[in-house]
Protein backbone atom coordinates (compact mmCIF):
# COMPACT_ATOMS: atom_id res chain seq x y z
CA UNK A 1 0.00 0.00 0.00
CA UNK A 2 3.49 2.67 0.76
CA UNK A 3 4.74 2.06 -2.39
CA UNK A 4 1.11 2.58 -4.33
CA UNK A 5 0.69 5.78 -2.35
CA UNK A 6 4.37 7.07 -3.32
CA UNK A 7 3.93 6.41 -6.36
CA UNK A 8 0.68 8.27 -6.77
CA UNK A 9 2.03 10.90 -4.46
CA UNK A 10 5.26 11.69 -7.03
CA UNK A 11 2.85 11.08 -10.31
CA UNK A 12 0.72 13.85 -8.78
CA UNK A 13 3.50 16.04 -7.78
CA UNK A 14 5.04 15.68 -11.23
CA UNK A 15 1.42 16.68 -13.00
CA UNK A 16 1.53 19.71 -10.32
CA UNK A 17 4.74 21.06 -11.42
CA UNK A 18 3.15 20.79 -15.31
CA UNK A 19 0.10 22.74 -13.91
CA UNK A 20 2.07 25.83 -13.35
CA UNK A 21 2.11 26.61 -16.58
CA UNK A 22 -0.54 24.49 -18.42
CA UNK A 23 -3.67 26.39 -17.36
CA UNK A 24 -5.98 23.42 -17.21
CA UNK A 25 -4.60 21.93 -14.59
CA UNK A 26 -4.80 23.34 -10.81
CA UNK A 27 -0.78 22.79 -10.25
CA UNK A 28 -0.80 23.47 -6.43
CA UNK A 29 -3.82 21.67 -5.96
CA UNK A 30 -2.77 18.46 -7.55
CA UNK A 31 0.75 18.70 -5.89
CA UNK A 32 -0.78 18.97 -2.38
CA UNK A 33 -2.97 16.03 -2.99
CA UNK A 34 0.41 14.38 -3.77
CA UNK A 35 1.61 15.76 -0.49
CA UNK A 36 -1.11 14.45 1.43
CA UNK A 37 -0.70 11.11 -0.58
CA UNK A 38 3.11 11.28 0.87
CA UNK A 39 2.08 11.81 4.32
CA UNK A 40 -0.27 8.67 4.82
CA UNK A 41 2.82 6.79 3.59
CA UNK A 42 3.90 5.04 6.77
CA UNK A 43 6.80 6.13 8.09
CA UNK A 44 6.59 9.56 6.60
CA UNK A 45 8.74 13.09 7.63
CA UNK A 46 6.02 14.91 7.02
CA UNK A 47 4.22 16.68 9.88
CA UNK A 48 0.25 17.85 10.43
CA UNK A 49 1.77 21.42 10.63
CA UNK A 50 4.02 21.41 7.33
CA UNK A 51 0.41 20.02 5.70
CA UNK A 52 -1.44 23.03 7.20
CA UNK A 53 1.16 25.51 5.93
CA UNK A 54 1.61 23.83 2.48
CA UNK A 55 -1.85 23.72 2.14
CA UNK A 56 -2.56 27.60 3.34
CA UNK A 57 -0.01 28.24 0.79
CA UNK A 58 -1.41 26.31 -2.12
CA UNK A 59 -4.75 28.37 -1.20
CA UNK A 60 -3.00 31.74 -1.49
CA UNK A 61 -1.12 31.02 -3.98
CA UNK A 62 -4.12 29.69 -6.36
CA UNK A 63 -5.91 33.08 -4.72
CA UNK A 64 -3.09 35.15 -5.72
CA UNK A 65 -3.13 33.60 -9.47
CA UNK A 66 -6.21 35.62 -9.70
CA UNK A 67 -6.43 38.53 -7.46
CA UNK A 68 -2.80 39.74 -8.61
CA UNK A 69 -3.16 40.92 -12.34
CA UNK A 70 -5.37 43.59 -11.01
CA UNK A 71 -3.26 44.30 -8.18
CA UNK A 72 -0.24 45.10 -10.49
CA UNK A 73 -2.67 46.88 -12.91
CA UNK A 74 -3.35 49.35 -10.03
CA UNK A 75 0.42 49.30 -8.75
CA UNK A 76 1.09 50.63 -12.46
CA UNK A 77 -1.25 53.16 -12.54
CA UNK A 78 -4.45 51.46 -13.59
CA UNK A 79 -8.15 52.74 -13.09
CA UNK A 80 -10.69 50.66 -12.48
CA UNK A 81 -11.24 50.13 -15.64
CA UNK A 82 -8.03 48.53 -16.17
CA UNK A 83 -8.03 46.27 -13.37
CA UNK A 84 -11.85 44.97 -14.52
CA UNK A 85 -10.26 44.46 -18.22
CA UNK A 86 -6.91 42.74 -15.82
CA UNK A 87 -9.10 40.60 -14.11
CA UNK A 88 -11.32 39.78 -17.44
CA UNK A 89 -8.95 38.65 -19.38
CA UNK A 90 -7.44 36.29 -16.68
CA UNK A 91 -10.50 34.50 -16.91
CA UNK A 92 -10.76 34.44 -20.73
CA UNK A 93 -7.03 33.40 -20.82
CA UNK A 94 -7.86 30.40 -19.56
CA UNK A 95 -9.49 29.34 -22.57
CA UNK A 96 -6.13 29.98 -24.95
CA UNK A 97 -4.19 27.93 -23.79
CA UNK A 98 -0.54 29.07 -21.92
CA UNK A 99 -0.35 31.97 -24.93
CA UNK A 100 -4.20 33.54 -23.35
CA UNK A 101 -2.99 32.97 -20.14
CA UNK A 102 0.44 35.52 -20.44
CA UNK A 103 -1.05 37.89 -22.48
CA UNK A 104 -4.54 38.07 -21.98
CA UNK A 105 -4.54 40.10 -18.80
CA UNK A 106 -2.16 42.61 -20.51
CA UNK A 107 -4.45 43.21 -23.58
CA UNK A 108 -8.03 42.53 -21.34
CA UNK A 109 -5.78 45.78 -18.82
CA UNK A 110 -5.06 47.69 -22.43
CA UNK A 111 -8.08 47.86 -23.52
CA UNK A 112 -10.14 48.34 -20.46
CA UNK A 113 -7.63 51.30 -19.83
CA UNK A 114 -8.48 52.54 -23.46
CA UNK A 115 -12.34 52.03 -23.17
CA UNK A 116 -12.82 52.62 -20.00
CA UNK A 117 -10.64 55.73 -19.08
CA UNK A 118 -9.41 57.08 -22.17
CA UNK A 119 -6.07 56.98 -21.05
CA UNK A 120 -2.87 57.50 -24.09
CA UNK A 121 -2.05 54.33 -25.07
CA UNK A 122 2.00 54.90 -23.59
CA UNK A 123 -0.25 54.48 -19.90
CA UNK A 124 -2.37 51.83 -21.20
CA UNK A 125 0.40 49.47 -22.17
CA UNK A 126 2.45 50.40 -18.65
CA UNK A 127 -0.96 49.48 -17.50
CA UNK A 128 -0.73 46.24 -19.00
CA UNK A 129 2.84 45.56 -18.96
CA UNK A 130 1.42 45.69 -14.88
CA UNK A 131 -0.60 42.89 -15.71
CA UNK A 132 1.78 41.01 -17.38
CA UNK A 133 3.99 40.68 -14.70
CA UNK A 134 1.54 39.74 -12.18
CA UNK A 135 1.65 36.58 -14.34
CA UNK A 136 5.18 35.61 -13.53
CA UNK A 137 5.06 36.53 -10.19
CA UNK A 138 2.11 34.74 -9.69
CA UNK A 139 3.38 31.51 -11.84
CA UNK A 140 6.61 32.00 -9.34
CA UNK A 141 4.55 31.74 -6.29
CA UNK A 142 3.21 28.71 -7.49
CA UNK A 143 6.21 27.36 -9.04
CA UNK A 144 8.14 27.02 -5.54
CA UNK A 145 5.40 26.08 -3.80
CA UNK A 146 5.28 22.86 -6.42
CA UNK A 147 8.56 22.40 -6.07
CA UNK A 148 8.36 22.98 -2.28
CA UNK A 149 5.65 19.69 -1.84
CA UNK A 150 7.59 17.52 -4.48
CA UNK A 151 10.73 17.89 -2.57
CA UNK A 152 8.91 16.85 0.51
CA UNK A 153 6.85 13.93 -1.50
CA UNK A 154 11.00 12.64 -2.74
CA UNK A 155 12.18 12.97 0.89
CA UNK A 156 9.34 10.14 1.71
CA UNK A 157 10.37 8.46 -1.02
CA UNK A 158 14.05 8.35 -0.43
CA UNK A 159 13.24 7.80 3.55
CA UNK A 160 10.71 5.41 3.17
CA UNK A 161 11.63 3.71 0.14
CA UNK A 162 15.00 3.24 -0.91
Amino acid sequence: MDIALIIIALVLSVIGLLGVVIPVLPGTIFSYVGLLCAFFVTGSVITVSQLIVLGVISVAAILLDYLLPGYFSKLFGGTKAGIMGATIGTFVGIFFGVVGIIFAPFIGAVVGEILGSKIPLEQAVKVGFGSLLSFFVGTGIKLLAALYMLYYTVKVFVFVVI
